[in-house]
């Protein structure tokens, strides 16, 4: 999806009604804004890291247990 914005007076832009419900923007939420290039960015900050982070990487600890993984490890460093 792709629009077009203008900057206003004291550069400020709005967001289309259209992208913020796609994205579910409300007002107050906090945007990540980044560059790349001669790209700018616009990334909306999770509400909570930890529901957006939870079940990263999941399937690396498939078949594995974590606790077993750990005691492992510590097994492993010197005395």
């Amino acid at each position: 999806m792709m629009d077009t914005i203008k900057i206003g007076r004291k550069f400020q832009m709005v967001l289309p009604a259209k992208i913020r419900k796609a994205m579910n923007i409300s007002e107050g939420d906090e945007i990540i804004i980044k560059t790349s290039g001669n790209t700018i960015v616009l990334i909306p900050k999770p509400k909570q890291y930890a529901k957006h982070l939870h079940g990263l990487h999941q399937d690396i600890w498939k078949g594995q247990d974590p606790d077993s993984y750990i005691r492992e490890q510590r097994d492993a460093w010197p005395d």
